[in-house]
This record gives structure tokens, C-alpha cells and sequence, in this order.
């Protein structure tokens, strides 16, 4: 895991993502000029034995960009964190900072993508160069749940399934709550993305997001 770590770190695969993030830890936003921006690919973060891996769209440019870690100092964060706490997957319900103090437990997050993309859309050739490092990360942590937060994670996770358990099978549509379970696979939940704009727009609401959690942990008690 360590091996992985470093090597998105170092990644340079896609230049113009870099370039995005350095210069949004240039601008800043007011509330955070006193920071010195992370600006660097987000690797994963949490439990390298966990049974639940949870992947989600890529770092915000003012969120992981910023602190370095994923969900950590933005509101897709905030609620993940609440409720991973409440379901016990977490040690505390908040995501600041990288010296926090949070601990996950039987929990890894990750993303589809490591460098925060402009307006949150990253492209097809973007997302396939950073495949790589997703596919490593099941492979080494071959979870038994994966939680799948929006449609660019769900997309991705079904592009690289194959490289991934050795076999084809055809893309469900995409439905918030829909839960999939092929065989010598993990059980996959299926989620709208947590993030700022989804609640607002009154795509996701709250409780909507936590019935995720609740169907999970009743699969991990019954598997």
C-alpha cells in the first residue's frame, strides 16, 4: 500500500491536471489563504486490511487538494464522515485536516481519480490513466463491499472490472440504492455522490445517503 502511495504521489501522467492543481494552490480560496495546498495526486486513505472500500469521484480542488487526504475539508466529506461514524467505521464524525486525529476502521476510501479536475468533470482519457492505481488498490485490499459514490465511480469501477476479477459481465444502469452481488465478487452498493451540489439540488437528501450504510452493515451482518 505504501508502494501505491507513492506512486500516485509522484504521478505526472496527466499534465494539465497538474497544472490545475498547482495554480488552484496558487489562487486559493479566502477562507483558506493561510494554508499551504497539498497540490499533488490524493492517494487512498484508511484501513489497508478492510473488508469496505468506498470509491468516490476525485479529490476537491479546495477539499484533498488542499489538506491531502480524501473527503477531508469539504462537504462530501462532512456528511461521509458522519455517517461512517454512526455506522462505526470511523472513530469521529468530522474530516479536517491530515492531524485530525481520524482513524477508519475496516474502512478504505479512494477515488476514480487522484488530481482534482475543473469542475469537477474529469475526462475519459484522464480517468483511464489513473485506472491503474484503483485497480492496484482492490487487488491488494480485495474488499468484500465496495460502496460506489456517483456515476463517474460507478462507470469506472465497470470499465476496469474485467482487469480486476478476470471476467466480463454487462454494466447494470445506474440506480441510487441498487445493490449487486456477482459470484467470487464483493457485494457493490451503488450511491448518488454525497457532494454539495447533489444536496442542494435535492438529488440526494441526507437520509437517503445514511439508508446506504444501513443496507451495507445488514449485508455484513447476513454474509
Amino acid at each position: 500500500m505504501e508502494k501505491i502511495s507513492k506512486d500516485i504521489i509522484s504521478c505526472r501522467r496527466c499534465p494539465e491536471l497538474i497544472d490545475y492543481i498547482k495554480k488552484v494552490a496558487e489562487k486559493k480560496k479566502r477562507e483558506y489563504k493561510d494554508w499551504i495546498y497539498w497540490a499533488k495526486p490524493v492517494p487512498g486513505f484508511g484501513d489497508p486490511n478492510a473488508e469496505l472500500m468506498i470509491i468516490g469521484l476525485a479529490p476537491a480542488s479546495h477539499g484533498a487538494n488542499r489538506t491531502g487526504r480524501m473527503f477531508t475539508g469539504d462537504a462530501s466529506g462532512d456528511l461521509l464522515m458522519k455517517i461512517l461514524h454512526k455506522y462505526g467505521f470511523a472513530n469521529q464524525p468530522f474530516s479536517i485536516s491530515k492531524d485530525d486525529g481520524l482513524v477508519l476502521k475496516n474502512c478504505y476510501l479512494t477515488a476514480s481519480i487522484r488530481c482534482a479536475p475543473p469542475n469537477n468533470k474529469p475526462s475519459s482519457k484522464e480517468i483511464e490513466a489513473c485506472s491503474e492505481y484503483l485497480i492496484r488498490e482492490i487487488r491488494l485490499i480485495n474488499p468484500k463491499y465496495i460502496v460506489l459514490l456517483g456515476r463517474v465511480a460507478f462507470d469506472t469501477f465497470f470499465k476496469i472490472f474485467e482487469k480486476v476479477y478476470g471476467y466480463k459481465i454487462k454494466k447494470p444502469n445506474f440506480k441510487h440504492g441498487l445493490i449487486i452481488k456477482e459470484e467470487n465478487t464483493p457485494y457493490i452498493i451503488v450511491s448518488y455522490h454525497p457532494s454539495q451540489r447533489n444536496r442542494r439540488t435535492g438529488l440526494l437528501k441526507e437520509e437517503e445517503f445514511e439508508e446506504v450504510f444501513k443496507k451495507l452493515k445488514d449485508i455484513m451482518k447476513s454474509s
